[in-house]
């Protein structure tokens, strides 16, 4: 009897077993169900991420190239505002230049006109530009410089007096 109570406890013992067996082995079985399960979900999400990846590949390397593009039209166009600053200070220079040599033969034109003037000059009527080179080239006969610098001096004088009558009647 002894032994038929451990055979039947024995037996009891092995079917225990055997449910917690059958019992871990369906829930092992659910999470590989799982598992796979985020398997598929984790593929997708890296088939995902490599498409983006080689997306922005793509689009950083158009940016490079904008980039570079860009970088060559800026440089290009900075030359060339160098080039017209240069051009222009040239100008500038060159004007101030005739500017101070008209302003040096206006005066001494005026120092040397002072003297012999003694009667003042009628008031002129405002002209073109075309009339004050007339005029000037009225009083300029071809014979030397000397007479050059006299029709110089006499369109300067013109040109003068027609901006100081210009600002005179801005003023009133």
């Amino acid at each position: 009897m002894m032994t038929f109570f451990v055979s039947m406890a024995a037996d009891v013992l092995v079917a225990v077993l055997l449910v917690a067996t059958i019992a871990s082995s369906v829930k092992l079985s659910r999470r590989i169900n799982r598992l796979k399960a985020d398997e598929a979900a984790l593929r997708s999400t890296i088939g995902d991420l490599v498409v983006a990846s080689a997306t922005a590949e793509r689009a950083i390397a158009g940016l490079r190239a904008t980039l570079d593009e860009c970088d060559r039209t800026l440089a290009e166009r900075l030359g060339t505002a160098e080039r017209t600053t240069a051009d222009l200070t040239a100008h500038v220079q060159a004007g101030e230049s005739v500017i101070t040599r008209i302003a040096a033969i206006v005066g001494q034109a005026r120092a040397a006109a002072a003297p012999s003037a003694a009667a003042p000059a009628a008031p002129r009527p405002q002209a073109g530009p075309a009339a004050v080179h007339a005029r000037a080239v009225e009083t300029a006969t071809p014979v030397g410089n000397g007479e050059r610098v006299g029709a110089a001096l006499a369109a300067a004088q013109a040109l003068s007096e027609r901006a100081l009558d210009r600002l005179r009647a801005r003023a009133a």
